[in-house]
């Protein structure tokens, strides 16, 4: 146990208008807790006062991942003091499917860590910490007061992922970039466990969970507003621009040795025949050329593309019955044994030769279930699914498993990507998030957030030129040649 400290805190890592008086910056903030500075003193804060809670994951690579950053830290807090933080995980805090979304293990934390911490810091498996600089950083801030700390993000325009929130002015609203570590004090954590016990969030589904937690303790507590800090950064460890920064994010595109073969992934392109004409020509014009299996599936054969007719009628949504017949084509084919398979819509754009780096640090022979996770009902027992507009990708083990098991589309026109959330749940199969799939086009999402990351997918061509997103952001290139190409991308 820790020893006792009075002013306790919690650091987190990874359609509304304001008023005037809710308006406050920043920035402003900032310099308040500067005028602070100046005119108090505080104790020195102590690391024992500090509750790490790393966002991991189940998975036998992610879980790795976050006890090497756990040991890293653990290892600087013994170079400055006796006496160590608390380094956790967060999927070990609470087994529930839930609680990658943070505020279900808030009131857990309060309960918890609430008398000895004065801070609780969350960040990415990927984040760089340097533990005397936060320390440092944290010192500045009144412990005795509520704040919400981050590096800020915000939408240059409104967008469909965020609900189209603050549609008039969507820049007024800031949320924390997770990669670069975000915090909260210990009296707002307690704040905020209060109101989560009482009044838990009502929205069925988890989209972007960075936004919705900064939406959520605005809306609920006193409308606390996120403080941007400047030493939470997410340029690379090694560059000079983090000499002065607590935090920084290995940015670089994962590998854990050669590529996944070519000839071991198979894709499988939904499409339909009102499509053939014009989405197909893009699939062919971009990442088409580094597929040897691949299959487009449509309600009409066309040996121009070709297409394959699997006998499922074409529905205007949900594409459930569409995708189970393409799981047991996959099993049942033998022109093709491979170890992976990723299904796609025809409208989804993909670099395959980066989905072969990132495969390396899987294990095919586990069950893998890998994209960009998002959440439904999970509140009452819910749980993730895989969201398909940006890829979903099945380990062989995955598919046998799902087909299998009785779990089946409860009709044609069912969601395909949560129903396969519901059946992998029922199965135990933890679906594995990667912020690299994307479910909305680049424009969708703030330049800072994108700015390092080195994207594997992107979803539709509404109101873009979808090859030229393609070779601006996905073509296959090293990762020098991907940074340098920064002009093309912020022209489109």
């Amino acid at each position: 146990m820790l020893g006792g400290i009075p002013f306790p805190f919690l650091v987190l890592c990874p359609l509304y208008l304001f008023g005037d008086s809710a308006a406050f910056s920043s920035e402003e903030k900032i310099q308040s807790s500067q005028n602070l500075e100046r005119n108090e003193v505080q104790r020195p804060l102590e690391l024992r006062e500090i509750v790490i809670v790393i966002q991991s994951q189940s998975n036998t690579f992610h879980k790795k991942r976050a006890e090497n950053l756990r040991e890293n830290l653990l290892n600087q807090a013994s170079s400055i003091s006796k006496d160590l933080p608390r380094v956790l995980l967060l999927h070990e805090i609470l087994k529930n499917e839930g609680s990658w979304t943070v505020l279900p293990v808030i009131p857990h934390l309060a309960d918890v860590h609430g008398k000895n911490s004065s801070w609780i810091f969350f960040c990415e498996e990927e984040t760089t910490v340097k533990l005397q600089r936060l320390l440092e950083t944290l010192q500045r801030f009144d412990n005795t007061k509520s704040w919400f700390l981050g590096k800020a993000l915000y939408d240059e325009e409104s967008t469909i992922i965020h609900h189209y929130a603050f549609a008039e002015n969507p820049s007024v609203f800031k949320y924390p970039d997770f990669a670069a570590g975000w915090a909260l004090s210990m009296p707002l954590v307690k704040k905020l466990a209060r109101v989560l016990r009482n009044e838990p969030p009502s929205s069925d589904f988890t989209i972007d969970l960075k936004h919705e937690i900064a939406l959520y303790i605005w809306q609920k507590v006193e409308k606390q507003e996120l403080t941007s800090v400047r030493e939470f950064c997410t340029d690379n460890p090694t560059s000079s621009k983090t000499e002065t920064c607590a935090t920084a994010f290995n940015g670089t595109l994962l590998s854990c040795g050669n590529p996944v073969k070519k000839e071991d992934i198979f894709v499988a392109i939904k499409t339909c025949q009102k499509f053939h004409k014009d989405r197909i020509p893009v699939v062919k014009k971009t990442w088409e050329r580094d597929a040897v299996h691949f299959e487009y599936y449509s309600d009409q054969e066309d040996n121009t593309i070709p297409t394959t007719d699997l006998g499922i009628p074409n529905v205007e949504r949900g594409h459930c019955g569409k995708t189970f017949a393409i799981l047991e084509r996959f099993l049942k084919s033998n022109t093709s044994k491979t170890n992976w398979l990723v299904i796609l819509d025809d409208d989804t754009l993909i670099s395959l030769s980066r989905l072969r780096k990132l495969l390396s640090c899987y294990d095919p022979n586990e069950p893998i279930f890998l994209g960009e996770r998002y959440g439904y009902g999970l509140g009452a027992r819910g749980y993730n699914y895989i969201t398909g507009g940006g890829g979903m990708v099945f380990s062989r083990k995955t598919v046998r498993r799902l087909l299998n098991s009785k779990c089946r589309c409860y009709s044609n026109d069912a969601p395909d990507d949560m129903v396969l959330g519901m059946c992998t749940s029922g199965l135990a199969i933890p679906v594995i998030h990667s912020p690299l799939f994307h479910q909305a086009r680049p424009t969708d999402y703030p330049k800072d957030f994108l700015s390092h990351q080195v994207p594997i997918s992107f979803h539709k061509h509404w109101n873009i030129d979808p090859v030229k997103v393609y070779y601006a952001w996905l073509i296959q290139d090293s990762e020098e040649d991907f940074h340098r190409k920064k002009h093309l991308r912020e022209e489109l």
